[in-house]
């Protein structure tokens, strides 16, 4: 199972242990938390339900391709980090 991790400054407003989930797509895995922690979805997703500007997604180290549907693939070894993202200059 692809295993999803919040990093602690999202779980600052929402509490989302690390869990396992059974899931194909960074979509998938993120619904079925969702589906645990409905409040999450509002901070996580805009209102097209695409990622949030504030965030990034990391699948295996890698940044996430498809902000949008959140399509990218997971498989069983994969770990997903939902982290907010840094700016500045």
């Amino acid at each position: 199972m692809a295993h999803v991790f919040f990093a602690a400054a999202i779980q600052r407003h929402i509490a989302m242990p690390e869990r396992d989930v059974d899931a194909r797509s960074v979509d998938e895995a993120l619904s079925i938390v969702f589906a645990d922690e409905p409040r999450l979805r509002g901070y996580i997703l805009d209102d097209q339900g695409g990622l949030r500007r504030h965030l990034s997604v990391f699948v295996d180290g890698q940044p996430l391709r498809d902000r949008r549907r959140l399509s990218d693939a997971v498989d069983t070894q994969s770990r997903i980090y939902v982290v907010q993202a840094l700016s500045g200059g």
